[in-house]
Parts: C-alpha cells; structure tokens; sequence
C-alpha cells in the first residue's frame, strides 16, 4: 500500500500544478489531433507497465490538449469550474469506489443522496416530498423526469406504459416551445414518444402562452418549459403555462440546466416564480454549482410515478420499501451500477452555505450585465438578448466578421466562448457560470474584443 501511496500523492501534486495554472495557462490548447495521437498512442503494451509512469506519461501526454474549462476566463457553453471542496470530495468519491445503485453497495453514498434532497428542495423552493434522482447531466435528467411524465400522463386513463409498453396505448402529446434544448428532443426519441408539437417562441426564446393554449387539446399531454433558454439566458412565463397545464390536465416538466439555481439569488428569484407548480425538474449541477463532471439532477413531484418508471426487480436483491429509512438509488434512476454522484453535490452545497450559492449566482449575473453594457460601446455591435440572468448574446455586423472576431479572440487563448446561430444569422455567446470569474476576467474578455474587432474591420 505505499506504493499506492506514493502514487496518488504524485497524482495530487499533478492535479494541484494543474489547478494552480489556470489562471496563466491559454483557455484552449493550441495542440493538433495528430500531435495528441503521437504522444498518447501506440500498440497496446504486452507486459504491464509501472502505475507511476502510467501516470506520467498520461499527465504528459494529455495535459496540452486539455482545455482549462475550470478557469475563470472560460465562457463557453454554461460550464461551470469545480469548487474545492467539490474537487476533493470527487476524489475521495474515485478512492472510495462505491457503487450507489443499491442502499448496501454504499449506505452512506444512499444517505448523502436523502439529505442533499432535502437540501436542495428547500434551496429550490420545490415541493418537500419531491424525489430525486442523480445522473450525468440535463440529458439522462429528461429522459428520466419524461419517462415519470410517460408513466403519470398514461396511467390515469388506464393505461400500465410498463406492462403493456406503448403499442396501442393512448397517444401522448408532447408540447415544447421553439428554443428548447435538443436534449428534449433525445428524450422523447429514446422514450418511444417521438417528434414533439413546437409552439411558437418569441424573440428572446419565450414559449408563447397563447399558442401554447391553442395548442393543448384532449388526452394525455406533456408540455415542456424552460427555465433560462440556453442563448439568452431568457424563462419561459411559468405561471400561465402552469395554469394551462392544470386546465388540460398536463404533466409539467421544466427543463431548468443552468436558470434553476436564479431561485437561490434575491434578485433573480422572480424569473422562476411558479416554478412550484410543475410536475418534474431538471438542473445540472456540473454547470452553476460547480461540481465537477458529471452530474445532473432530476427532481418529481410526483415520487410514486418517478420510482414507478425507473425502479427494478431481480431475485438476487432484496430492497427495503421505506424511502426515508433506506433508499436503493436504482429505483429512481436509469443506471444501475453507478458512481456515488451525492458526495461532490453535498459538498458544494455545504461549503457555500445558502448565502454563498446566492452569491455566486448573483456575481455571474452582475458580470454578465456589465459584459453586455461594455460590449454593446463597440462599433458595429448588436447586442441580442435581454440579459436577465448570465448569458450574452451579440453579433457584429456579419457573419463574416461575427466569425472573424471570435476566431481571433478564441486562438489569443485569454479567454474563450462559443458561437451560436440566432434568428439565421451568426452570433456570440457569452456565458458566465465560473465561481472564479470576477471583474478582471470580465474586463478581460471585453478587452479581447475590442483588440481584435479593431483588427477585424467591417466589411
């Protein structure tokens, strides 16, 4: 065991150095596949190697081409860094090697699980009794709060979706508005339900109430909303599309990847106000709160459609009833064997307290804000979205040069974000989510448009 100790001491000097440069270090590699191959291929070794030079070679190998998404000047596609305590405790999750699908293949990764719901439904301001499930991201999270939905939606006409599947059931509708996520659209394909009814969005993403009314009719139904559309930051108007959903009778799910955590922010609580009122919920935690990846989170309302979806039987498993006493974490997820995701959650929420959740929320938010105010001085810059929680969205006055400046401003390596397409045109997204983005990382990013705007000409 010394060795292993000498081992894992190296790999914590490795991963400290690592950590320790991000704020120097270019955001993107300037590395070419080629070159990565070259160091980190080869025939497959035929005797075994040492650990420590395993460990080596890969730390040498892979570190140029590693982007240094946990820095601060990282604004690319609402990515979050990792909290220290996170980080930590997702090393201690690797060392411990629990396998959290079942009550006895960890109890404590099971208990961790219960108490960060309890948690996070109070943070949250969701209903108390809602269950929740931990997967890898928004993606599984849908697939699994739909599949709830599926189950609810079908069983109160009369219809057993796990019995009897789905051929010759009641149709399930399914509406979602205009800038849904794509990750919806997976979800209903890998559920059997396919192409979703598209209602009609405004001009910052906003699904339209009105046409959302017209659009609902008889039968089962599930609609869609989303809490912060992923270009402009923008929330759907949760209350009249909860009232909707009452009227017809529909399940509601609200994709909330990144915008769910405004309920934990004073002055950004009142963009999720109804948010209560849906069936089922997403987030991400990998994005705002900074935990590592990956880890996505799905939260129902309704607990006994939730379990019914997911849970499993097997003859080899014994598995107790009692939620509160013991939970086998496979009954409200799609894995089975799974990593012991609770333990970085818990982390992240207890080392930031309520109050320093709220503050970091609000921090990303102020810098998005002052970002849009100094970008939108630049000649021949529109800025597109109102920015109401953390994402810029601008353009300049072509796609040509929309494209040219962001090239420019990616390959200087001081900061990076993404580009998008709004409304059939190229655009710039600028996405601030990192516990280590501040004011100079901000002024840093304006400055980088500004130098290379001037380089890039109108045309």
């Amino acid at each position: 065991m010394s060795d292993a100790r000498d081992l894992l001491r190296r790999t914590a000097e490795i991963a400290a150095d690592y950590v320790e440069s991000l704020g120097e270090r270019p955001v993107f590699p300037q590395v070419t596949p080629e070159e990565l191959r070259a160091a980190l291929g080869g025939p497959l070794p035929e005797e075994p190697v040492d650990p420590k030079q395993v460990l080596e070679d890969i730390a040498a190998g892979a570190e140029p081409g590693v982007v240094a998404m946990g820095s601060g000047r990282y604004f690319g596609f609402v990515i979050g860094g990792a909290l220290p305590a996170a980080l930590a405790a997702d090393w201690l999750t690797s060392a411990w090697d629990q396998n959290a699908g079942l009550y006895v293949g960890g109890p404590s990764a099971s208990v961790v699980e219960q108490v960060t719901r309890e948690w996070l439904v109070e943070l949250l301001g969701l209903p108390a009794e809602a269950s929740i499930g931990f997967v890898t991201g928004t993606q599984m999270a849908h697939v699994t709060g739909l599949a709830a939905a599926r189950f609810h939606v079908l069983d109160a006409v009369g219809w057993d979706v796990g019995a009897e599947g789905l051929t010759g059931a009641p149709r399930v509708r399914v509406l979602v508005g205009e800038k849904r996520h794509v990750t919806v659209d997976r979800a209903l394909r890998l559920l059997g339900l396919g192409a979703p009814t598209v209602v009609d969005a405004d001009d910052q993403g906003r699904l339209q109430v009105d046409a959302l009314r017209e659009s609902l009719g008889e039968g089962p139904a599930i609609v869609c909303a989303q809490a912060g559309e992923v270009n402009t930051g923008a929330f759907d108007p949760l209350p009249e599309i909860a009232d909707a959903c009452e009227q017809a009778g529909a399940w509601l799910h609200v994709d909330g990847a990144f915008g769910l955590w405004a309920a934990v922010a004073p002055s950004r609580r009142h963009l999720v106000e109804g948010i209560e009122r849906a069936d089922s919920w997403t987030t991400d935690a990998h994005k705002w709160l900074n935990v590592p990846y990956d880890s996505g989170i799905v939260l129902c309302a309704h607990p006994e459609a939730h379990r019914a979806a997911m849970t499993i039987t097997a003859s080899y498993l014994i598995q107790d009833e009692g939620e509160q006493r013991v939970r086998d974490q496979v009954d409200w997820v799609p894995e089975f064997s799974r990593r012991a995701r609770g333990f970085p959650v818990y982390a992240a929420l207890r080392s930031l307290g309520r109050s320093g959740i709220a503050e970091l929320v609000e921090r990303c938010c102020e810098g998005a804000t002052r970002f849009a105010a100094a970008i939108a001085e630049l000649p021949d810059v529109e800025v597109l979205n109102e920015v109401v929680l953390n994402q810029v969205l601008f353009r300049f006055d072509s796609d040509e040069r929309t494209d040219e400046v962001l090239r420019r401003v990616q390959e200087s390596g001081a900061v990076w974000m993404s580009g998008t397409t709004w409304a059939g045109r190229k655009a710039i997204r600028v996405s601030v989510s990192n516990w280590q983005t501040g004011h100079e990382e901000i002024e840093l990013a304006v400055d980088a448009f500004k130098t290379y705007a001037g380089q890039a000409p109108a045309r």
